[in-house]
């Protein structure tokens, strides 16, 4: 996908992000924004630098161009944080640029923002759009457990603005932990559907707005979320470009898989 900027003296930067399945690329340059999605997972170490590569061709970008670098810190799948985060810190070091984490949640908030416009499909969302609008960002963690966080929109000026940092719990914890917060949200990610089995009446314990997963969305989100985040004030070197691994337990035990069995 590519996109046009209204501020083509952007600076040209790479984005990346493997906290999921998808393996999201973004790369701002020459007046646009490009993206693409493709398999990440296990396969996120082996694809993502032949998919960088790919990138940059199709934008007749060098590397030289780059004038920093974007990297999703998490939370998300083991395998996939590290190799984003190796990649884009092994590119910074070698081209001696600067990198700006970003939670991987707020892409799935940045992407319900992008569902709420009157237009679903359009890939730039007007600054207006959700604005002041409390977004919970939800993901499917795998193991019973959902990767929480919530955030509020404040326009082109404000931007987003952390209300509830990344968290992980049940179900019915992150449930209560919305309820809390109240506001009627958008609520939006993989998780819905861990939150939907709890209860047959889910949006009336939860009231607000419900956005479902959506595949390809994370990669514009990143792009939009790289040129509104990105001043050299708010990047750093690559050696501070950290993780944000909210599990230290990766797998359940055998007892433990039995007994969800029953």
């Amino acid at each position: 996908m590519v996109q046009p900027l209204q501020t083509p003296d952007a600076p040209c930067l790479l984005a990346l992000d493997s906290a999921t399945e998808p393996l999201a690329l973004a790369l701002v340059t020459g007046g646009q924004l490009r993206c693409r999605e493709t398999a990440g997972g296990p396969q996120a170490s082996s694809q993502l630098i032949p998919a960088v590569q790919a990138l940059m061709a199709e934008a007749g970008c060098h590397w030289s161009d780059l004038q920093g670098v974007v990297v999703g810190r998490g939370p998300g799948a083991f395998t996939g944080l590290r190799s984003a985060l190796a990649v884009a810190q092994g590119l910074a070091l070698g081209l001696s640029l600067p990198v700006l984490t970003v939670d991987s949640l707020l892409l799935v908030a940045e992407a319900a923002r992008a569902a709420l416009a009157p237009e679903a499909d359009d890939p730039a969302p007007a600054d207006e759009v959700g604005q002041g609008r409390l977004f919970w960002a939800l993901a499917d963690a795998r193991m019973g457990e959902v990767y929480a966080a919530a955030y509020r929109w404040q326009g082109a000026v404000g931007g987003w603005q952390e209300t509830v940092a990344p968290f992980l719990g049940s179900p019915d914890a992150v449930v209560r932990a919305v309820r809390q917060a109240g506001a009627a949200p958008v609520l939006a990610g993989s998780a819905l559907p861990l939150l939907a089995d709890l209860t047959t009446d889910l949006p009336a314990v939860l009231p607000g707005a419900w956005v479902p997963h959506a595949l390809g969305a994370r990669a514009p989100a990143l792009a939009r979320l790289a040129r509104q985040r990105w001043s050299p004030e708010a990047a750093g070197p690559p050696e501070q470009a950290l993780p944000l691994y909210l599990r230290d337990k990766v797998a359940l035990t055998m007892a433990e898989r039995a007994g969800a069995v029953r």
